[in-house]
């Protein structure tokens, strides 16, 4: 089964060696997203602000593959502050409504460029 890569520049380039995501077969598996626009400059601000967009940056990966938040079955939510999880989860309820895909939430340590979020997520594509 072949690997091909998806690079779009409407969400920021990698900042290391690896790829916006890979599609093997119907599967996506995208790199974690944090709040960099398009441009690499980083959102400033709370919580709210950074997962807008984070999930501005999802959403155009998943385009350029051919799919959409509807086709997420797994994301993976790394938070910095789990305090913060409430407002978290409201955002990202506005963003999944009733399709509702596996979820972990993990609060860490430290995460790239200090963000306060990072979401990777799994999407069927098929």
């Amino acid at each position: 089964m072949a690997i091909s890569f998806v690079s779009t520049d409407k969400a920021p380039a990698a900042i290391g060696p690896y790829s916006q995501a890979a599609k093997v077969g119907p599967f996506l598996f995208a790199s974690g997203q944090i709040p960099l626009r398009a441009d690499g400059t980083l959102v400033e601000g709370d919580v709210v602000e950074q997962t807008h967009q984070v999930f501005s940056n999802i959403q155009a990966v998943l385009a350029e593959a051919g799919g959409s938040l509807t086709n997420v079955v797994k994301a993976t939510v790394f938070i910095k502050d789990m305090n913060d999880f409430g407002q978290l989860n409201e955002v990202y309820g506005q963003y999944f409504g009733d399709h509702k895909p596996a979820r972990s939430t993990v609060e860490v340590a430290r995460l790239p460029r200090d963000v306060k979020v990072e979401i990777e997520i799994v999407a069927y594509i098929g």
